[in-house]
């Protein structure tokens, strides 16, 4: 626990210390300006955990997920450019500019794309996705089911803020791409299906003319994993909880399978861990296999059992730059289309929707059509 306090108040410190340092006291600005932005970075700092406790520890209270996401997301962007203000400051120091000017020039430039890209990057969170296009050739895939139409959505995270509008919308851009599979990669929502049950709701006008199929993420095991896959077969979804189903068409035949989240097993949710073997028990070992998991680093049980394509989620292609190059050091792969052995590919989708801080930057979200093809 004191290792853990200790890391927890470096990182903080740090997020929070090097803004404050380039934005207000490297300035040489006058002393009122110098303590109110220092006030101001105290208090952010002391109230952002206890936001984040509030918010998304056993209360659940909304608006403090809310207030705490938001300062997460406005504090790293901070963070990113103050960090790389650092080679400003040494070209301003190479070209003669001297202290205070060169430091405020810094910090007015860290300020201005600071802002700029936070209310880019909003938007960006709160639009529709746009569609992504992929086609993905299945050597084994039979000649009938050649041009089939997967619409994968994934991390779509109903959350404290109210997307019910914003998830209607989603739906209906699915409905327009005239699917023959829809899945769902997990992390449907943060929270109970009693909080989420209306922003959820659209899910339950998807068309689809083959399957919906679903599976559990990390963050349906936050307590609420059961009680998703419950709401998702009511909504009329195959909810894949370590099983499959076979669809057809014109004679060729194809397997899909569902795995729970890698974290299922620690969970604590009884019947739950990531069950490969359970999931193809029956299918015939001839068919192609289309395998949905949650986390990319998921691919190595699939490349084992000789899975076809696996697609999933979870990065959110980082969601807000650079946090990608972390999402990097525990994933495989951030974000496309990979191949991970001679018969298994893999595709991990950007994510439909976004986790606590609300922005997107330079990692748009996605509603992903991938157009299967046999060779």
């Amino acid at each position: 626990m004191l290792r853990f306090g200790a890391l927890l108040t470096t990182i903080l410190g740090l997020l929070f210390g090097l803004p404050w340092w380039t934005l207000v006291l490297a300035s040489d600005l006058p002393a009122a300006l110098t303590a109110t932005g220092t006030l101001l970075f105290a208090a952010a700092l002391v109230a952002f955990p206890v936001f984040m406790i509030f918010g998304h520890g056993p209360r659940h209270l909304d608006w403090a997920a809310r207030t705490g996401d938001t300062l997460l997301g406005v504090v790293w962007v901070l963070f990113a450019w103050a960090l790389l203000s650092t080679v400003l400051r040494a070209a301003l120091g190479i070209g003669g500019v001297a202290d205070p000017t060169r430091s405020r020039i810094v910090a007015a430039a860290v300020a201005v794309i600071s802002l700029v890209l936070l209310v880019w990057g909003y938007v960006e969170a709160m639009r529709v996705p746009r569609v992504r296009r992929v086609d993905v050739t299945l050597p084994r895939l039979g000649a009938g089911l050649d041009g089939v139409r997967v619409v994968l959505l994934t991390d779509t995270h109903y959350g404290p803020i109210d997307r019910a509008r914003w998830s209607a919308r989603v739906i209906e851009a699915v409905n327009d791409l005239d699917p023959d599979i829809v899945c769902h990669t997990g992390d449907i929502a943060d929270g109970t299906v009693e909080q989420r049950r209306e922003q959820a709701a659209p899910l339950g006008t998807v068309q689809a003319r083959l399957a919906k199929t679903y599976v559990t993420g990390n963050h349906e095991y936050f307590g609420a994993a059961q009680g998703w896959l419950d709401h998702m077969r009511d909504l009329g979804w195959e909810a894949l909880h370590n099983r499959h189903v076979v669809v057809s068409r014109n004679g060729a035949q194809l397997v899909i399978a569902g795995v729970d989240d890698i974290t299922a097993a620690g969970s604590g949710a009884p019947g739950h861990r990531a069950d490969h073997a359970a999931a193809l028990a029956g299918a015939d070992p001839d068919l192609p296999v289309l395998l949905l998991a949650h986390q990319p680093k998921q691919i190595r049980d699939a490349v084992e059992h000789g899975i076809d394509l696996q697609i999933s989620g979870h990065t959110h292609g980082g969601q807000i730059w650079p946090f990608h190059y972390l999402v990097r050091v525990d994933q495989p792969v951030v974000q496309g289309l990979t191949r991970h052995s001679d018969r298994t590919q893999l595709y991990t989708s950007r994510g439909t929707g976004f986790w606590g801080p609300p922005f997107r930057i330079f990692a748009p979200s996605e509603i992903t059509l991938l157009t299967l093809r046999a060779a």
